[in-house]
């Protein structure tokens, strides 16, 4: 229903719209044959600058997990990554941070929001280090911070001093975007960004998503909606059981052959 809700207001499934590839740069960030236990057995990929690519998969396919092990948040058994051309090896999440990348993760709620602090504070979290000295907040930086990024995304809030428990889904999400934006990031994985949030506020999202992408911005978007991945993505890697089984072209991309790689795997289609 969201879907056709949606397809009423752009003419598409989603509000991704048709993307100019030609904005699409150099490779970004590579992976190879990452492994972590039984959940990640066999996972390539790579991203390029300006490149939305989307995980696709069944529930237990390892898409969350390998995005977890790309940001340093689980250690991985094997395999290599790097970098802007350089040899990455994140030993936490704060390493990630470091080399230029953010994680808006699945569960806003568990592991993205403060609901208790205000949407300013949200907003801030990661770049205190940076807007204070000896201990002490730039408060006139953060405001400065916030207000853009308020505006930029549209939160709709009351102000920067309200609770951020107390927006909307779509508006809480958007906080956790401006949160990862405001470190000026290379890299931004998106773990499913528009679940549990209205059709109105998805549309926004997608939207924002390929604003960034346009903007130079590597996106790797991990959603359950098939039809998210296949407007959305300019490549598609398809997971099955840990392993990456497939890799294909996007909105080019036929529904039959994504669904087959993702019950039964087989052989890969290399994207052209």
């Amino acid at each position: 229903m969201l879907g056709r809700d949606v397809a009423a207001v752009e003419g598409h499934a989603t509000a991704f719209g048709e993307r100019d590839r030609s904005r699409i740069g150099d490779v970004l960030f590579t992976a190879q044959g990452l492994a972590a236990g039984q959940l990640v057995r066999d996972v390539s990929f790579d991203l390029r600058r300006g490149e939305i690519a989307g995980f696709a998969g069944l529930l237990g396919a390892g898409r969350t997990e390998t995005a977890r092990l790309v940001f340093g948040a689980d250690r991985r058994s094997a395999g290599e990554m790097t970098m802007e051309g350089a040899s990455y090896h994140p030993a936490r999440a704060a390493d990630a941070i470091a080399a230029g990348m953010g994680f808006c993760t699945e569960d806003r709620k568990a592991e993205g929001i403060v609901p208790e602090m205000t949407v300013a504070e949200n907003i801030t979290l990661a770049l205190l280090p940076k807007i204070s000295r000896n201990g002490i907040l730039n408060e006139a930086r953060q405001k400065e911070i916030v207000e853009r990024f308020i505006r930029e995304l549209d939160i709709k809030c009351s102000g920067p001093n309200q609770k951020v428990r107390e927006l909307s889904g779509g508006n809480q999400q958007k906080v956790l975007l401006a949160r990862w934006l405001a470190m000026n990031p290379k890299l931004l994985i998106l773990d499913e960004p528009t679940r549990g949030i209205d059709v109105g506020a998805k549309a926004e999202i997608q939207r924002l998503i390929r604003k960034l992408a346009d903007g130079g911005l590597g996106v790797l978007m991990i959603s359950s909606e098939l039809e998210e991945v296949m407007e959305g993505a300019d490549r598609i890697f398809v997971l099955r059981e840990g392993v990456r089984v497939a890799e294909l072209e996007g909105q080019a991309a036929n529904e039959e052959d994504v669904l087959a790689a993702m019950a039964h795997g087989g052989a890969a289609k290399e994207a052209a």
